[in-house]
């Protein structure tokens, strides 16, 4: 069952606290800080592309399911995207794209649906 709706602005805030980070102005900020705004994005991309196919992974944080198509119910999904925070805010806001964060190995997709690149950036600053 997909999380409640996000306040946009909500995500915002969260999300506008690690922009000095991901522009290399700023110190990493604090684990709660990070959280929240990993946690609200992907819940803006559990939002903008409900459904059960994929599982995007970014640990320590959060997991969602997302994107339409058969459900997936035990064990390891076959359609999984994991990355690390910093490289997920990114993806998120725009910063960096979906095709070159795989080229660069930020990102590990598997399965035929692990594709986002046409669900992100879900954020726009």
């Amino acid at each position: 069952m997909p999380s409640k709706p996000v306040d946009p602005h909500e995500v915002r805030a969260a999300v506008e606290a690690v922009l000095p980070w991901l522009a290399g102005e700023a110190d990493k900020p604090e684990r709660p800080v990070l959280a929240a705004a990993v946690r609200l994005s992907l819940r803006t991309l559990e939002q903008v592309a409900p459904g059960r196919s994929v599982e995007v992974r970014v640990p320590p944080f959060a997991a969602v399911q997302c994107v339409a198509g058969p459900r997936h119910t035990r064990g390891t999904p076959p359609n999984v995207i994991e990355t690390d925070p910093r490289t997920w805010l990114e993806l998120a806001v725009g910063r960096l794209g979906w095709a070159q964060a795989l080229d660069d190995a930020k990102v590990t997709a598997s399965g035929s649906r692990a594709d986002l690149s046409t669900l992100l950036p879900v954020l726009r600053f």
